[in-house]
């Protein structure tokens, strides 16, 4: 479950009273989602890292626990074949300039909030890279809706409407860095709510020999770093290094804010509370002291969660993305590139729960120039649920046919990446 349907969740008696289509999927809005198909969409906010800074990058990798040297330490990096500190894969979610000019008055309207009501949920991310960013490097991006579809029953919460958005990242000439797209799932609420899927869950409580086994594997871990991992010795079937996550504490929620700001609302602290509640007043439900106060807490508060039908707090999406990000470069070393990465979410990461993300090499091949490992890899967790199932595609150097090389980018993101250009060229002339 997203932020949005907190805020959504919000909305007045009153304003539900207003239409019976409230919390409904109805035609006429799958309609609208479906027109806005490829149409780029402004941003209304800063990235939290906009220019990629060398303290930008190393705060992103410190949120989800990375501490690879080639990430972190510039000296260090400046030994590696990159000669130079670079970005975690996962950070490109933090960076950019998007440079797409407001909406007409007619697109505003196509724009306008989605489903009304409904819930909203993050079901899954695919990313691919060809290049890295480092420290001052200029990124641009675009965003569009690549894909809706209906589904008329599902076992989540009778009928779904899945929205598939994509990011273009460019950077100054045109040339793609990197493509990512987000799959999320929006649902009636009376649907999910129906479901009692997490009905019985409670906290998790841990022994000191819970937590002593927890650290063993802590301090089992190791990062492949300078020591290249060739593409001849890596055998299908072989294990991944596992790596721990959690148990998860508002802490860890804390830190992955520092790492990538607030999140997409714009919202903040102090006077920041104050200016966007005069535009999103519904995304500030009241605390339990009559304090407009953050939808968003119910990643850290239990009260608030209870009130939008979960147990406990939970954590983002995006973490448990970058988790799956850290698995694969934990694993590969410097020398090598990660190229594809899917995951899905199935299931919610609730504060105090545990997670062991692993994975086994499933196939080796040559793919063109490139000499390649596909990996399946997912976090599970204490109470035995995959929570995060997914596959990566890595490109390995070998003895044999050399260096890694980096992947091309395909053709139609090539083509809109000099368009992007163009366009923002042609706009600052009129």
């Amino acid at each position: 479950m997203s932020t949005a349907e907190a805020a959504k969740a919000d909305t007045t008696k009153a304003d539900a009273k207003k239409s019976d289509t409230f919390g409904k999927i109805t035609d006429s809005e799958i309609a609208r989602a479906q027109a806005q198909i490829g149409i780029p969409q402004p941003s209304h906010i800063v990235m939290h890292d906009a220019v990629p800074s060398a303290n930008g990058i190393s705060h992103f990798a410190f949120s989800y626990g990375d501490d690879n040297p080639l990430y972190n330490d510039p000296e260090y990096a400046k030994t590696t074949r990159w000669r130079g500190q670079i970005a975690p894969p996962t950070y490109m979610a933090i960076t950019g300039i998007n440079e797409t000019p407001p909406l007409d008055p007619e697109k505003k309207k196509l724009f306008r909030q989605l489903f009304p009501g409904c819930g909203e949920y993050v079901s899954g991310f695919t990313y691919e890279w060809y290049r890295p960013v480092r420290p001052n490097d200029q990124v641009y991006y675009e965003t569009t809706t690549c894909g809706v579809s209906v589904i008329e029953q599902s076992k989540f919460a009778g009928k779904t409407v899945h929205v598939t958005r994509r990011r273009l990242d460019v950077d100054a000439s045109g040339a793609p860095i990197s493509n990512h797209e987000t799959l999320l799932i929006v649902a009636e609420r009376s649907g999910s709510k129906k479901g009692g899927k997490h009905e019985g869950v409670e906290p998790w409580v841990y022994s000191d020999e819970d937590i002593a086994k927890i650290d063993a594997m802590y301090a089992a871990e190791e990062t492949r770093g300078a020591k290249p991992r060739y593409w001849e010795d890596v055998e299908v079937g072989d294990l991944m290094q596992p790596l721990a996550k959690g148990p998860l504490t508002v802490t860890d929620i804390i830190a992955e804010h520092l790492g990538r700001g607030m999140g997409h609302y714009g919202h903040g602290p102090l006077r920041y509370w104050w200016k966007t509640r005069q535009k999103i007043p519904g995304f500030y439900p009241k605390n339990p002291y009559g304090v407009p106060d953050v939808a968003q807490r119910l990643h850290w508060e239990t009260d608030w969660a209870n009130k939008v039908g979960l147990p406990l707090p939970y954590d983002y999406a995006d973490m448990r993305m970058n988790w799956m990000g850290h698995l694969v470069t934990a694993w590969m070393g410097d020398d090598a590139w990660l190229w594809r990465i899917f995951c899905q979410m199935r299931a919610f990461n609730f504060i105090g729960d545990f997670h062991i993300m692993e994975g086994r090499v499933a196939a080796k091949r040559r793919e063109g120039r490139h000499c390649v490992v596909d990996l399946e890899i997912k976090g599970t967790c204490q109470r035995g649920w995959v929570t995060t199932p997914g596959t990566a595609t890595v490109i390995l150097p070998s003895r044999e046919h050399g260096a890694m090389t980096l992947p091309d980018a395909p053709e139609p993101f090539v083509k809109r990446g000099a368009e992007m250009m163009t366009e923002a060229t042609a706009r600052a002339r009129r």
